[in-house]
């Protein structure tokens, strides 16, 4: 047997399991120490003085010196077991690594196809309750938008579908294009649990905090459970997106060299 295949079937204790299948039986925790190095204008993760690796190999590297200690926090934070669902920073690091670096035009594409039918273009028809409520919320994000990047997304009253014109969709494209690895790594999680690209970028550039993101997000369902009362399953749902989204706002401060939250 070759040297390289040997290679691959021997598990690396030491590289960074978060972002694979969660659903696998868990890592033990193996190591004693963590640590930060600094090196060439990074930050490195190290276990026991040894470099953590993403699950593609690469050094888990990242520019921010406070993501970084956010990271190994997570990794400090572990017990027995490595939890990759206790470590979303991980997980967010080693798809900018892993994912995004390797297809920066693909995923580029992938969070502007969002614009297309973006979640705040589309309103409801009725009751006026709720009409102006996304109003009041919506309109202003996409003012934003507008000043941002130069595009003025339309607007439509029901659920058909309503296509966008390209000159707006390539201005949205050009701005996204601009963002960091790890920056797109964070705007892509955002974009999809919230269905827009508007407020993926207002969140990404701390126009509104995760908080706010949520909120707009959910104005529908939380009109709904105003109006016929709260489900337990649709609470619970609603409860694990916004954990997300405040985790992928932590992550976007800490790439901005924010304080933690407390």
């Amino acid at each position: 047997m070759s040297d390289e295949v040997e290679q691959e079937k021997t598990p690396d204790r030491f590289r960074s399991h978060p972002g694979q299948d969660s659903k696998r039986k868990l890592p033990k925790r193996f190591y004693t120490q963590v640590g930060v190095k600094s090196e060439a204008g990074v930050f490195l993760i190290e276990l026991d003085g040894r470099q953590v690796k993403t699950p593609g190999r690469e050094p888990l590297a990242v520019v921010s010196k406070e993501l970084a200690a956010a990271i190994a926090q997570e990794w400090e934070a572990q017990e027995k077991e490595i939890d990759p669902e206790k470590m979303l920073l991980t997980k967010l690091a080693n798809t900018a690594l892993d994912r995004v670096g390797p297809r920066r035009e693909v995923i580029v594409d992938e969070i502007t196809a969002f614009a297309g039918s973006d979640l705040l273009c589309y309103r409801a028809e009725e009751p006026e309750g709720l009409v102006k409520r996304q109003a009041l919320a919506w309109d202003a994000v996409l003012g934003w938008l507008e000043t941002l990047t130069g595009a003025k997304l339309k607007v439509t009253s029901g659920i058909v579908f309503m296509t966008q014109s390209e000159a707006n969709i390539g201005l949205l494209r050009a701005n996204v294009a601009t963002r960091g690895d790890f920056e797109l790594a964070g705007l892509h999680q955002a974009v999809s649990l919230t269905g827009s690209l508007a407020l993926g970028l207002a969140l990404l550039d701390a126009h509104i905090d995760a908080d706010t993101a949520h909120e707009m997000s959910t104005i529908d369902e939380a009109w709904q459970m105003e109006q016929w009362g709260s489900d337990e399953e649709a609470e619970g749902r609603l409860n694990h997106r916004r954990r997300e989204l405040l985790a992928i706002g932590h992550y976007l401060e800490l790439l901005r060299g924010a304080a933690s939250p407390e």
